[in-house]
């Protein structure tokens, strides 16, 4: 699956148009990261904890978004963008989204 975030690709032939695809996950921080965290945040720094969850979140989101695509018959997506926004105290929405198209080599000049 050829994801780009620019509305085409280089090379390539929009054939098809599927529509909007979308993935999207929600993670709540953990009891024991957030205890990482508040001790990371007293010295500053990066809080790896929290930039796992969200690197996790983010590859799971993309994963659905893809899944969607291959279900309408996409070889790509383009447009490809993310979205997060807060569900309640703790715990955010990361959403993955695009619109699912079929891709071929553009012929030969």
């Amino acid at each position: 699956m050829i994801i780009y975030t620019t509305e085409t690709i280089p090379g390539k032939r929009i054939t098809q148009n599927f529509g909007l695809v979308r993935g999207n996950t929600i993670r709540a921080r953990h009891l024991g990261r957030d205890i990482m965290a508040g001790l990371k945040s007293l010295v500053g720094g990066e809080i790896f904890e929290y930039t796992k969850l969200m690197a996790e979140a983010r590859e799971q989101a993309l994963d659905r978004m893809k899944q969607e695509a291959e279900m309408l018959g996409a070889n790509a997506i383009v447009g490809m963008r993310f979205s997060t926004s807060v569900i309640m105290g703790g715990a955010a929405e990361l959403l993955a989204y695009g619109t699912a198209i079929k891709a071929e080599d553009q012929p030969a000049a």
